[in-house]
């Protein structure tokens, strides 16, 4: 690690994609401006959600004191813990470049492992919220199916990130 926290292995890959923008650019300028225009225009999409999941975690932070979280979802929480991790990462619709930093966040407050990785896994894979939309695309047994599969597919890797980090 460097100085700043960022680690030899990312300051390589910032090399790399420059690199490879330049290689971009010299090989054909119209397509290389035009994918800039486009990744920007992604990004002006997606800063407005991005910023105001931010703020929520700053919040949500702010007023849950790390003694609070490691109560709710740390080590010493248990299965209770590891229930109410599966069933707020179920219900919560929060894209996964917000997930992880958030359970970053948390780990750093105490969250425990087990109750991290079943919070994400249900957050990536369960959608209580989007439920609706997969019953009319998918029918109702189908989406129902996935999202009970899901879940159980999120304790058991839990248990699985539990008993190899320890």
């Amino acid at each position: 690690m460097t100085e700043g926290g960022t680690s030899l292995f990312t300051i390589i890959l910032y090399i790399i994609a420059m690199g490879l923008l330049f290689f971009s650019f010299l090989k054909n300028k119209q397509k290389t401006k035009m994918a800039l225009e486009k990744a920007w225009k992604s990004f002006e999409n997606i800063l407005p959600q991005f910023l105001s999941i931010l703020i929520i975690i700053g919040i949500m932070l702010a007023l849950l004191n790390p003694e609070m979280i490691s109560g709710l979802v740390g080590r010493q929480s248990g299965w209770s813990g590891i229930v109410i991790a599966s069933v707020i990462g179920s219900i919560t619709l929060i894209p996964g470049f917000v997930a992880f930093p958030l359970a970053a966040a948390l780990l750093k407050s105490g969250a425990g492992l087990m109750q991290l990785a079943v919070f994400i896994s249900t957050l990536m894979m369960v959608g209580v919220v989007t439920i609706p939309v997969e019953i009319k695309y998918f029918g109702k047994k189908v989406a129902i199916l996935r999202n009970g599969l899901a879940f159980v597919f999120s304790y058991i890797v839990a248990i699985v990130m539990g008993v190899a980090l320890k």
